[in-house]
């Protein structure tokens, strides 16, 4: 069975190591029939999360802001997978990938049933350094509704761009995306 798939590639960097991850997930995932689409959030205006409640007086439908995250979120809850990538930055994910978990709110509770997946990309060369931001993901999904960790790939030891591709992480990525 087909599933739909959106990406999330928070990277500044188009073309950086962990973007050059999502594309492969995708190329894996869409040879084995699957539809995915990519969402390169520095392409996107996502404002700060303003904490004014319309959404909590509103069922979680509604949001004050005007910018491109209401269709973001709307990808994501028609979406079965969803794969949330991020370089680590001073051992966290990056700022992008923060704004947009905090513009959740006005959705989050309809976001249900879903299969997650993270890349993660960082200089230090320890796995057990990305482990703060693995936690921050799934603090995410501790706030949703029968969602699912379904992998994470590490990248660690990468920095430069361009250096994920001297690695296997470009191969792994694209198993796990043909593995969905």
């Amino acid at each position: 069975m087909s599933k739909k798939v959106l990406v999330i590639s928070s990277s500044p960097r188009r073309g950086g190591n962990s973007d050059t991850l999502c594309d492969q997930f995708i190329n894996g995932a869409t040879e084995s029939g699957h539809k995915a689409e990519k969402i390169f959030l520095k392409d996107k205006k996502i404002n700060y999360c303003t904490g004014c409640g319309l959404c909590n007086t509103n069922d979680y439908t509604a949001c004050s802001q005007n910018d491109d995250m209401k269709d973001i979120l709307e990808k994501i809850i028609a979406s079965d997978v969803i794969v949330m990538a991020t370089p680590v930055y001073f051992y966290t994910m990056c700022g992008q990938m923060k704004t947009f978990i905090d513009r959740f709110c006005s959705r989050y509770t309809h976001i249900t049933d879903k299969d997650f997946y993270f890349i993660l990309t960082a200089a230090d060369d320890n796995k057990d350094a990305l482990e703060r931001t693995a936690e921050e993901f799934r603090g995410l999904l501790a706030c949703l509704d029968n969602c699912t960790e379904k992998g994470i790939l590490y990248g660690t030891g990468i920095w430069k761009r361009g250096e994920v591709n001297s690695t296997t992480l470009p191969e792994q990525a694209f198993d796990m995306g043909k593995s969905i």
